[in-house]
This record gives structure tokens, sequence and C-alpha cells, in this order.
């Protein structure tokens, strides 16, 4: 008898094992070979009904608050300009202060201007008997520009990658001079990968940005480019696609519809560059720009092939505001500097001075105004008709008591402006459990003073389960996106934006909601309030998205920043 029930005992461990044997067995074949974002989005839904199923959900009831209509102060905005600390610092009798594009004025291969204004401090030259140096802030030339119009922070030079953002200073009524259009020669560039190249090559001919901007349109190619608000190469490459629509006028009719037709095709406009990197090594970009000096200082990025276009990025040099004689005279004295020989080959070293042969097409026609207007009009209309639909993820546990929240508070409500009318928002808050505080809707004037309202309302307390909220903000995109499709025939582009001071600690983890994110393909930018940003990032790289480390004095600016790019 013992014998027959170890025998059996044997059978139903035996079998039992074999099920586990053949369940993983599928598993593992139902992902074998799938790399990111090929889960399936039917079974990422799946799962994501499975999970919600055991996530406690309360909705709270949104109230209507105030909506300030009126413009906002971009002075109030603009954090403290010590967020861009200086890279080098004179200590001279007289000293100039340089806003610098960081190409040139950051770490490592981006430091030439950095070392040739700290040998010319070192050198102590004089003007009048009196020791002359300067400072270098790195500034990305999108917030130099803020910093400069807005009165908060203006230097006695500035020095962007190009000159279309003097010509917009200029349209914005600031008192700018240009000094010399080149201290370092630069272009940007679309980098496409060598076998696009080719395939394009052999259907139109030749590679540049009209081939480029016509195999977009058409399908054929996947292009990226970065915020024309903060990036230099996002600009230029904005005003050079518009010019392929219509030299003569590009912000005609022509024009805005041919850019509608073009942005069909462009999965994503980059926060940063470094995002557009990663999305390219991942296979979702064949196409995006670059600057020559970059790729020069990237040999893991020899497999593609480097295509000029628009203005030169020669980094031109301009006086801000009224000078004394001898602040002329140093600024005159340290740009001849930055051109004698010694410091134009220490500028090829540093990946300058290429591409010596390009000469770009004039155009007249392209003021500083019309810039202006063309941010505007790409604000408007990159997302080619089709709304974007957000859910704001914030992070309302314990440790968000006090200031941080406060920040999150006020950042999203200024924030919000800079949201179009035509887009979709809801907004989630999470401690120990998650709450639904506002359902999505389209953000007219009525939904805006009920998201101001449901913000306003926030109260801290409790744990951190991030990636619970996550999901039930999924689901919710799920459910609207599906219903506003369905009765608008539109596409509708989901986002999450999570806003969080730190690690979970409660309810599903990262690698639980992995497959979910991915299949769904929603992607989540994330903003961490003085966090360890490690798990938000890697969120955040699912889908390509951004992750920021907003400080609590910048983080309106950064937000809006994003908005600006996203929403």
């Amino acid at each position: 008898m013992a014998s027959k029930q170890k025998n059996a005992a044997f059978l139903i461990v035996l079998g039992i094992a074999m099920v586990m044997i053949i369940g993983i067995g599928l598993l593992i074949g139902h992902f074998a070979g799938k790399s990111k974002g090929e889960i399936s989005r039917e079974y990422a839904v799946s799962q994501l009904e499975k999970k919600i199923k055991r996530i406690d959900v309360t909705e709270s009831t949104p109230r209507k608050a105030t909506v300030q209509i009126a413009g906002s102060n971009l002075a109030e905005e603009l954090p403290d300009i010590e967020k861009y600390p200086l890279s080098v610092t004179g200590q001279g009798d007289i000293n100039i202060e340089i806003f610098s594009s960081t190409e040139k004025s950051s770490a490592g291969t981006d430091g030439w201007l950095n070392e040739v204004a700290q040998n010319f401090n070192q050198e102590h030259h004089t003007i009048d008997g009196q020791w002359v140096t300067v400072s270098i802030r790195p500034i990305a030339s999108g917030a130099a520009v803020d910093y400069i119009i807005s009165g908060k922070h203006v230097p006695q030079v500035y020095t962007p990658a190009n000159s279309l953002w003097g010509d917009m200073i200029a349209a914005e009524g600031a008192e700018i001079q240009l000094v010399t259009e080149r201290i370092a020669g630069n272009t940007a560039g679309i980098l496409i990968s060598k076998q696009t190249h080719k395939t394009l090559e052999e259907k139109y001919g030749s590679v540049s940005i009209t081939s480029i901007v016509q195999a977009t349109i058409a399908s054929e190619i996947s292009m990226g480019y970065t915020n024309p608000y903060a990036s230099s190469a996002g600009l230029n490459f904005l005003i050079s696609a518009l010019q392929e629509f219509d030299a003569s006028n590009i912000l005609s009719d022509t024009a805005v519809t041919e850019f509608q037709k073009f942005q069909q095709n462009v999965p994503f406009v980059a926060y940063t560059t470094l995002q557009m990197k990663e999305a390219a090594e991942s296979g979702v970009l064949d196409a995006f720009v670059f600057e020559s000096q970059g790729y020069n200082n990237a040999p893991d990025l020899r497999d593609y092939a480097f295509i000029p276009f628009g203005v030169r990025h020669d980094n031109p040099v301009y006086t801000l505001g009224t000078l004394s004689d001898t602040e002329q005279a140093l600024v005159k004295l340290f740009v001849e500097y930055c051109q004698n020989d010694t410091n134009q080959s220490l500028a090829k070293r540093y990946g300058f001075n290429t591409h010596e042969d390009y000469v770009p097409t004039e155009n007249d026609t392209i003021t500083g105004t019309t810039m202006l207007s063309a941010q505007t009009l790409w604000k408007e209309e990159k997302d080619a008709g089709s709304p974007v639909m957000a859910v704001f993820v914030a992070d309302v546990s314990g440790s968000m008591g006090g200031l941080p929240l406060q920040n999150l508070q006020e950042s999203l409500i200024n924030a919000s402006q800079y949201i179009n009318d035509t887009n979709y928002v809801g907004l989630v808050s999470y401690s120990t459990d998650v709450t639904i505080n506002l359902p999505i809707d389209r953000f007219d004037l009525n939904q805006r003073s009920y998201f101001t309202g449901a913000v306003e309302d926030l109260s801290p307390g409790g744990n951190t389960a991030t990636f619970d909220a996550v999901l039930v903000a999924l689901d919710m995109l799920n459910d609207a996106k599906a219903k506003v499709e369905a009765e608008t025939g539109q596409t509708v582009k989901p986002l999450l934006f999570v806003l969080s001071d730190g690690q979970t600690n409660n309810g599903n983890d990262l690698e639980d909601i992995t497959d979910i994110v991915q299949g769904m393909e929603v992607p989540c930018y994330t903003i961490g309030y003085n966090a360890n940003l490690e798990a938000l990032a890697e969120l955040s790289a699912i889908n390509e998205a951004a992750s920021i480390n907003a400080d609590n004095d910048d983080v309106v600016y950064n937000l809006k920043s994003l908005f600006n790019a996203q929403m």
C-alpha cells in the first residue's frame, strides 16, 4: 500500500512538473524572438485588464476653479540663472559674461570654447592697464533667448549655434548687435542610415533634405528632429522643411498642408538630442537631425551618412544691451583670439571646421518675426490634426508633503496653459491607493477649470504605488481613446506624464507593467521632483520618452518646454 501511495505521489508531482514545463515553454515561445515594441497590443490589454481588477481605485468629485487666461510671466517661470552654472569664471578687473550654446562650452569633446576662454584668462590680456577676462555660461539656445527677451538675466555677449536665434531676439525688441558671423565652423545635418541612404539614392537620384522630406511624406522612412523652441538643429530643420513646402512663404496654406502630411510620419519630436539618438539606436528612426561637430565626435554613428541642410551653425557672436567702450574692446579682443590660427586648429580637434564647402541657400523672406510665427505654426500643427490624449499621474505620497507638492501643483497649473485646447486631458493621483481626480475630456475652458480645481485639491499622505497608478491611467487612455476615435474618426495620440519624487514602495513594480506599456505603445514622460530618477528613467525608456529632473525651482519652465514639445 505504501509503495502504491509513493508511486501515486510521484506521478502527481511528475504531472505538475510537466504542466509547469509546458506552460513555461508556451510562455517562452510566445515571446521568442520578440524585441521591444513587438509585444501585441491585444496581449498587453488583456494583462492590463487582469491587473486593474486587483487595484483599489476611487474617484473624487472634481470642482471648478478659476483659470488664469492672461499670458504667462516668462521671467517668473524661468529658474535662477545659477541653474546653468558657469563653465569658466573670469576674475579680471573687467569681465564679461558670455551665454554659449552647449556643443562648445560643456564637458569633454564639447568644451572648445571653455579651453579657449581659460587660456585667454590665464594670459592676462589688458586694456588700458586693466586685466580683462571672460566668463562662459553654457545654456541651450532656446533657454538663452528666454532669459534675454524676458530680461531675467542678460549677459554682455551671446554666441548661439546659428544666426536664427539672433534674428528672433531682434524681432522681440531686445537690443542686440552682431559682432561676427563665425568663431567656429559647424553645420546642421540629417543623419540617415547608410542602407536607407542607398535606397533613397536609387529612387530619387540623390539624397538631400528635399528627397528626405519627400520620402517621409511618402511613408518610406521615419524621420525625427528636436524641439524647435529649444534646439538649434530643430529650429533650423523646421524652417528648412517649411521652405521645401513653399519657399516664397513658409507660412502659406500650402506650406501648412504639406507640413501636416510630413508630420504624419514623424513618430515624435524629441525633447532632447539624447532622447532622439536613443530612439534611432532602438530602430524607431531611419533619419534624424544632428550637428556635424557632434557627429565627428561620435564613432557609434558611423553607420549613418551626414547630409547638411539649412543655415550654417558657425557660432556667431552678438553683444547685448549697452556696453562700455572697454567691454566693447574686450569683446573684439576675445573674438579675434577665438579666430586665430591656434584656436581654429584647436576647434578642428574638437570636431568643428568641417564641411567647409557647404553653402546654404539664401532666403531673404525668412525674418525673425517669420521664425517666431513658424514656431507657433509648429505648435499648432505638429500633431497633423491628430489630438493628443494625456493623463497626468501625480504622486501625493507622504514624502511629497510641503514644498514638493506645492511646486507640483503650481507647475501643473501654470504649464497647463501651453496645452492646446484640441487635446484631451485627465488626472490621476496616487499614494498607497489610486484616485481618479479628473476623467479624460477635451481640454476646453470647462475642462481647464476642472483640472485646476482637481490639482489644487491634491493632498499628501501614504506610500507610493507609482506603477498601480500608471496602470489605471493606461486603462483610462485605452477606454477614452477608443471612444473619441469612434466618435470623431480622428487618430488619437496617447501620452502619460508621471510626476513623482521617489521609488515605488507599494503595489506593482516596473517589471510587472513593462510588457503592458510596451504593447500599448504609450510614451511615459516622467518628471522627477528631487528624485532618484533611475526607475523613472527606465519607465520613460520603454517607449522612447524623456525623463526630466525637475528640481523645485525650475519645474515650471521644464514642464512648459515639455508641453510645448508634446501637447
